[in-house]
C-alpha cells in the first residue's frame, strides 16, 4: 500500500490558518492596527471601502521595517516578539504569533510600503495569494502602509458567507473601539468610503470614551480605581439610570488588550444588584494592569479569551471596587441620619432621680391552641380584642391579590357594588361570563375559550400587530407621517450614526421624517402615523438597539427586519395597565393578524391550558 500522508503546500496551510485568524474584514483591521501599535506609531489612519471587502488601507508613522524584515514578516510564525517558550509568559505586545500577515497574504491582494526613519528609501512588496509578485525599493514616508484588496478572492466560499456591508462595518467599528479605548494617547482616524467615522485625537481616557461614544455618555461615567498586590484596576462605570438594553458598552482590558470574560462581567453586574431597571445592562470601561506571568493570552487565535491564575480573587476585587465607586458617588442608596432629625436618647437629669421601667401586661391564661372564642372569654377585658398580629394578617390578606387587575366592562363598572356575602372567588368567576378578561401582573391577559383558559403575552401580541401594520405600510405607496410640533435633535456615536444612515431610506418609507443634521447628528421632524409616539428620540434609540441585536444580512429582508425592530421598539412595555376597551381592541387586532400565535421574532404569543389538564392538576 502506497503512502497517503503528505505535507500541505505553504499556500494551502496559510489559507487554513487564515480561517482561524482572519474571519472577516474586521480581523484584518485588528491585526494590522495592532502591528502598528507594536511599531510605536503615534498616528494611525484606516481607510475602508465597501466595509473592507474591496479595500483596507492602514497607514502608521511607526518605526518601519528593513527590506529583509519586510519580506520575512509574511512567513508563517515569523515574529520579532518571541525567541523562546518562556517569552509567552512575559508578553506585553499586541501581536506575537506571526500568523497574521501570512494568513492575510494567502487570501488577498496585499501591497506593503515601509521605510525606517533613518533610511532614505523604503521597500515595496506585492503578494497575491501567498505568491510574491514584486519586491523592490520605493519612495515612501517613514512608517508602514498596508493595502489589502479583494479579501477572500481565492476562497469564494468564505467570501460568499460575508455579511452585509452594514454588519461588516459594525464589526470593524467594534475592533477600532477596542483598540482606541486603551490607547488614548494615539491619534486614530477611520474613514469608510472616504467619509470620516472617527477622528480621535490624542487625549486622556475619559475624553477618549466620550470621543468614541458621544458627549451624552460623559454625564454617566463614574470613576473606578483600586490597587492591590494582584491587580491594579482603573476605569469608569456607568450610572444605573443610564443603563441600556444591550451589552454594547462593556469593556475589559488587560495590559492594554481587550478581552471577553463572562465571569468578571458577573462581578460587575452583581455590584449593580437592585439598582438597574429590568432588562438593562450597565456600561463599564475597566483597565487591568497585572504581571503578564499571571495570565495566559495564548488561548484563542484572536487573543480575546484570557486565563487568569487568580480569577476568584480578582472577581472579589472587581466587585468591591465597583460597589465602592457606586457608594462614593451616591449611586447606592445610603442611610443619612440627618434627614430624619436627631435621635433623642433620654438621660436622667439627676443621679438620684428614680427610673421608671415600662410595665408590660402578661396574660397568664393565654393558650394559642384554644379557639378564639375561648381565648377571648378568659382573662381581662384588654385581651378580648384581636391581637395586633391577627389584625395585621387580616389587613394583609388582600396582598395575595395585589398585581391582579380585574378589567370590567364600562357598564359593569357603573353597576352597584356586590353585597358583603359575595366572595372574591365568586366575583372573579362572574367576570369570565361571556367576553370577560383578566389582566394578570399587567403582563398577561387571561380569557376563557372553549377548550380551557387562554393566556396572552400582551407585549408580544402588540409586537405582532405593529409588525404586520408596518409591512402593510411598506407595501402601500402613500404613508401618513405625523409631524412633530417641535422637531427633536438626536446625537449619536459614529457606529449608531452609520447604522441609521444605512436604514434611513427604509425608515422614510415607514413614515419617519428624519434628516441628517451635521456630523453624527439627526433631526426628527415626523414619525409614522400608525404610532402613538410621545418620545420620538427614545423610539429611534430603541429601534437601533433592536436592529443591532438581530440584524438580517440579506438585502431582500432588510425592510422586514426594520419592521421587526420598530415593532419591538414601539410595543407597549410590561407593567402597562390597560383599559377594558384597549384590551378588547388588542385581542381583536391580534386575531386579525395573519400569524397571531407567534411574535415577529418567533416567540410564542399565547398558550392554552386545556380544561383536562386543569382538572388533572386537582386530582393529584
Amino acid at each position: 500500500m502506497s503512502d497517503i500522508i503528505q505535507l500541505l503546500p505553504d499556500a494551502v496551510a496559510n489559507q487554513i490558518a487564515a480561517g482561524e485568524v482572519i474571519q472577516r474584514p474586521a480581523s484584518v483591521v485588528k491585526e494590522l492596527v495592532e502591528n502598528a501599535l507594536d511599531a510605536g506609531a503615534t498616528e494611525i489612519t484606516i481607510h475602508i471601502k465597501d466595509a473592507g471587502k474591496t479595500l483596507i488601507q492602514i497607514t502608521d508613522n511607526g518605526c518601519g521595517m528593513s527590506p529583509t524584515d519586510a519580506r520575512m514578516a509574511f512567513e508563517r510564525h515569523a515574529t520579532s516578539k518571541i525567541s523562546s517558550a518562556n517569552d509567552l509568559f512575559a508578553i506585553r505586545t499586541m501581536g506575537f504569533r506571526g500568523e497574521a500577515l501570512a494568513s492575510i497574504a494567502a487570501i488577498a491582494d496585499v501591497e506593503l510600503r515601509t521605510k525606517m526613519v533613518n533610511e532614505e528609501v523604503g521597500t515595496f512588496i506585492h503578494i497575491i495569494g501567498s505568491e510574491v509578485k514584486a519586491q523592490e525599493p520605493a519612495a515612501c514616508n517613514s512608517g508602514t502602509t498596508f493595502l489589502i484588496k479583494n479579501l477572500f478572492f481565492n476562497v469564494p466560499a468564505r467570501r460568499k458567507f460575508l455579511k452585509a456591508n452594514t454588519t461588516e462595518l459594525k464589526h470593524i467599528i467594534w475592533e477600532i473601539q477596542r483598540i482606541a479605548l486603551p490607547n488614548p494617547g494615539i491619534k486614530m482616524l477611520l474613514f469608510h468610503n472616504n467619509a470620516p467615522l472617527y477622528e480621535l485625537p490624542a487625549t486622556n481616557s475619559r475624553k477618549r470614551i466620550v470621543d468614541v461614544f458621544g458627549k451624552n455618555i460623559n454625564n454617566s461615567l463614574v470613576s473606578v480605581e483600586e490597587q492591590t498586590s494582584i491587580v491594579k484596576i482603573k476605569g469608569f462605570i456607568g450610572q444605573p439610570k443610564y443603563a441600556r438594553k444591550t451589552m454594547g458598552e462593556q469593556f475589559f482590558f488587560v495590559n492594554g488588550r481587550y478581552m471577553r470574560h463572562p465571569y468578571f462581567n458577573k462581578a460587575v453586574t452583581k455590584a449593580y444588584e437592585q439598582l438597574l431597571p429590568p432588562g438593562t445592562f450597565p456600561s463599564y470601561f475597566l483597565f487591568f494592569e497585572m504581571n503578564p506571568a499571571d495570565i495566559d493570552i495564548n488561548v484563542h487565535p484572536t487573543k480575546t479569551e484570557i486565563k487568569f491564575e487568580n480569577d476568584r480573587a480578582i472577581w472579589q476585587i472587581i466587585h468591591a471596587a465597583v460597589r465602592e465607586s457606586l457608594g462614593k458617588h451616591n449611586v447606592v442608596p445610603s442611610i443619612d441620619f440627618d434627614q430624619s432629625g436627631s435621635i433623642e436618647i433620654p438621660v436622667p437629669k439627676k443621679s438620684s432621680e428614680n427610673i421608671v421601667f415600662p410595665d408590660i401586661q402578661i396574660d397568664p391564661e393565654y393558650n394559642p391552641f384554644n379557639e378564639p372564642a375561648q381565648r377571648n372569654s378568659g382573662g381581662g377585658g384588654a385581651f378580648k380584642q384581636s391581637s395586633p398580629t391577627e389584625k395585621k394578617n387580616l389587613e394583609n390578606w388582600e396582598d395575595l391579590y395585589r398585581g391582579t387587575q380585574l378589567i370590567l366592562k364600562p357598564e359593569e363598572q357603573s353597576a352597584p357594588s356586590q353585597s358583603s356575602e359575595t366572595s372574591l372567588y365568586e366575583h372573579s368567576m362572574e367576570q369570565f361570563s361571556g367576553k370577560k378578561i383578566l389582566q394578570l401582573k399587567q403582563k398577561y391577559i387571561l380569557t376563557p375559550v372553549k377548550s380551557g383558559l387562554m393566556i396572552i403575552d400582551q407585549k408580544r401580541a402588540h409586537e405582532r400587530i405593529l409588525y404586520e401594520r408596518f409591512l402593510e405600510v411598506m407595501k402601500s405607496d402613500s404613508v401618513a407621517s405625523q409631524q412633530q410640533l417641535f422637531p427633536q435633535t438626536i446625537e449619536m456615536n459614529p457606529a449608531d450614526s452609520a447604522l441609521l444612515l444605512s436604514i434611513l431610506d427604509d425608515l422614510l418609507s415607514l413614515g419617519f421624517d428624519i434628516r441628517e443634521f451635521g456630523k453624527n447628528t439627526f433631526i426628527i421632524n415626523g414619525t409614522p402615523g400608525v404610532l402613538d409616539v410621545s418620545s420620538p428620540e427614545l423610539i429611534v434609540e430603541k429601534l437601533l438597539e433592536e436592529y443591532k441585536n438581530s440584524p438580517v444580512d440579506a438585502h431582500s429582508k432588510a425592510k422586514e427586519q426594520i419592521a421587526i425592530s420598530l415593532a419591538k421598539a414601539s410595543a407597549l412595555d410590561y407593567g402597562t395597565a390597560l383599559k377594558p376597551a384597549e384590551v378588547d381592541q388588542l385581542i381583536d387586532d391580534l386575531f386579525a393578524c395573519a400569524t397571531p400565535n407567534f411574535s415577529p421574532d418567533g416567540k410564542k404569543v399565547l398558550t392554552i391550558f386545556h380544561i383536562e389538564d386543569i382538572e388533572k392538576s386537582f386530582t393529584k
